[in-house]
This record gives structure tokens, sequence and C-alpha cells, in this order.
């Protein structure tokens, strides 16, 4: 398997407004800029009381550049502003292939927790020093990455992925 970015490939902006519209545009270039098959993936943070957000934004959500404890103290201060007793959240993973034939297919995998602040711990990225997973004391920032990994929703996409494909 050989990535996109080892590859030079231009990353499509991401103009869909759905984890899996938008795995299933960057794996279509993909595979459409090499003739093979392409695996793609788009994921987030989802958080109840904000409606959903950051969502397919998880990202960009404090601009640019990139700055995730920025992101994650808009999180907060959103949740703040409208006084959100509510805390729970998930983390989404939706996995696209696409193949040269025109096959396609989508694999979606979650998982649920509640935000806490403030962050804890410096494993992983992104969101995860605000994210405690449902049945667990810890953040995913203060997880080891490889039992984060195997209860992640990446790991829950993958699961499907190699379910209906293996």
């Amino acid at each position: 398997m050989v990535s996109a970015l080892e590859l030079d490939l231009d990353e499509p902006d991401e103009t869909e407004t759905t984890f899996a519209g938008n795995a299933l545009l960057k794996a279509r270039a993909a595979m459409l800029a090499t003739g093979a098959p392409a695996l793609s993936d788009d994921s987030g943070l989802s958080v109840t009381a904000l409606g959903g957000a950051p969502g397919i934004y998880s990202a960009r959500w404090a601009g640019e550049p990139r700055d995730f404890y920025r992101a994650m103290e808009k999180v907060e201060q959103e949740l703040q502003e409208i006084g959100a007793t509510d805390r729970s959240a998930k983390f989404v993973c939706a996995l696209a292939v696409v193949w040269p034939d025109g096959q396609e297919a989508v694999f979606e995998g979650e998982v649920h927790g509640q935000l806490v602040w403030p962050p804890r711990g410096d494993q992983g990225f992104g969101y995860d020093p605000m994210f405690v997973a449902d049945g667990e004391t810890i953040t995913f920032g203060e997880m080891d990455p490889a039992r984060k990994h195997g209860m992640s929703h990446r790991a829950a996409a993958v699961a499907r992925l190699k379910a209906a494909l293996l």
C-alpha cells in the first residue's frame, strides 16, 4: 500500500457535508490520479450539545494554522456559552474504498464518550486530551496508544471494512 503523500497527490478540497462524502471525494481523486483502487478516510469529533460540531470541520475548527489546543478551547468556550450540561460526544470515522471499475463502499465507525476540561494527557492528537470513551476513566490523551487504537472510531471502521472485504 502506498499513501497519497508518498505519491505526491494533491488532496482535493473537502466540499461534502458528511464524513462519508468527504472520504469518497478523496478516494475518488486518488483512484483517478493513479488508476488503482484507493482507500481514504475522513474523521472528526461530533459534540451533541453543539449539534454535531465541529464535525467535518474538526481539523479546521479553530482556523489556520491548525491548532488543536485552540480548537479544544473553542469547543469548551462554546459549551460554556450555551450553558451545556450534556458533554456527550463521539469520534466518527468514515473509510471509503473506490475501485477503478466504479464500485464504491463506505464503512463507518464511532466511539462514544464524554468531554472533560481541562484537557489531560499528551498521547494521541487532535481532541484526544479532552475525550473520555464510555466505560473509561482516562482521556484518549492519557491512554496508551495501542489501547486507544484498539477501541477507536478508526478501529471500528476498519473492522467493518475487513468484515465486508475479506
